[in-house]
């Protein structure tokens, strides 16, 4: 996403009070046709720039994921990060994998293609051979192999003691805003949602993607999902009453108007009745950790443009012994919503974005001009 490479521009804010006038109306650009063009054309002063007219934003989609924490110069600082699972990119990292695969037999692993999103070309595996027929499936002949080139995938281990809830496993996405690298500024979203597979969870079916994948595009094919199901398995939840500091019994079933999707706040404060507020405090801190580390880990290979910031999508799963784990990390995270709610949280999201990124020059102090 950019800002416009204007000398004057400093940082937040602008140079000159004239300058900050002529930002009261900000003509913007971009691609996406969901929820973040609807907050664009909403926000007040901001003019929508088409085909090839000059702008001064631009949200641009990125289209892939970084996974630097197990690439290049990222890879010492994840030697030292417990929280993420042990990751090969392939093809190019095939003999190290077949190496670790054959030290660890009978465990799961996943595959997930780079290029993709919402969960297209994931599977997972016990046997070597499954990597084998992928690698020949990659490849349609001899003749065309030199040609076509060779789709990249991660192989990752796979978390096979997650954290349930009503017996189905879940995972947050949590946002990243990164408005700078060096120095290293970010703001997180303390509003993100916890997304739910469909059917209870096993490991007798790895092939089963309505268990396994818990992206929303994926559990809407399922045959029984329904976006306002409720599903009374999840039992009943001790809500904590500040009032009284006496605690009262609910009722607990799926979000009625997200789907499989809980918000974050509901999803703490289920944990909070099941373990505690100083576990829940511990987890998050926890989580914060992750998102502190990663992104130092790769403040150095990233190229930091003063005219730029970046969202990111972080995807969290939580084990049986609420130890948090990193699975992705998505530069291009879905501004689709799946729902109204889920449609008002991404508006939200959106709206605080541009809040901090502050074109305009509401919030920024005015910074003097450079003499």
């Amino acid at each position: 996403m950019s800002r416009p490479k204007n000398q004057n521009y400093k940082g937040h804010g602008l140079s000159k009070g004239k300058e900050r006038e002529q930002r009261a109306s900000i003509r913007f650009k971009t691609t996406l046709m969901n929820t973040l063009m609807d907050v664009l054309r909403h926000r007040p002063g901001w003019v929508e720039v088409k085909d090839e007219g000059e702008w001064d934003f631009y949200w641009c989609d990125v289209s892939w994921l970084r996974k630097n924490l197990e690439r290049e110069a990222g890879k010492l600082e994840a030697a030292k990060c417990d929280f993420f699972p042990k990751t090969f990119e392939m093809p190019c990292e095939y003999h190290l994998f077949v190496e670790e695969f054959r030290k660890n037999p009978g465990i799961t692993w996943i595959m997930k293609p780079v290029a993709r999103s919402q969960g297209k070309g994931i599977f997972l595996f016990r046997r070597l051979k499954d990597i084998v027929d992928w690698r020949k499936d990659t490849r349609s002949s001899d003749d065309q192999k030199d040609d076509i080139p060779v789709e990249n995938y991660v192989a990752q281990r796979y978390i096979e003691n997650p954290y349930l809830i009503g017996g189905r496993k879940f995972d947050l996405r949590v946002y990243v805003l990164v408005m700078s690298y060096i120095p290293l500024r970010a703001w997180l979203y303390r509003d993100g949602f916890a997304r739910f597979s469909n059917t209870r969870f096993t490991l007798n079916s790895i092939d089963d993607q309505y268990v396994h994948l818990t992206n929303v595009a994926v559990q809407k094919t399922s045959p029984d999902y329904h976006p306002k199901k409720l599903h009374p398995t999840v039992g009943p939840l001790c809500i904590h009453s500040p009032e009284n500091g006496s605690l009262s019994v609910t009722p607990w079933p799926w979000d009625a108007h997200m789907g499989c999707k809980w918000t974050l706040q509901r999803f703490r404060q289920y944990l909070a009745s099941k373990h505690g507020p100083e576990a829940v405090e511990t987890l998050f801190r926890d989580i914060d950790n992750i998102f502190v580390k990663s992104l130092q880990s790769v403040q150095k290979v990233i190229i930091s443009d003063k005219h730029c910031f970046e969202l990111y999508g972080y995807d969290i799963l939580i084990d049986q012994d609420l130890k948090p784990w990193l699975l992705e990390v998505n530069a291009s995270p879905s501004l689709t919503a799946s729902s109204q709610e889920d449609y008002e949280l991404k508006t939200c999201l959106l709206e605080d974005t541009l809040h901090v990124v502050d074109m305009e020059a509401s919030f920024s102090p005015i910074i003097p001009a450079e003499v």
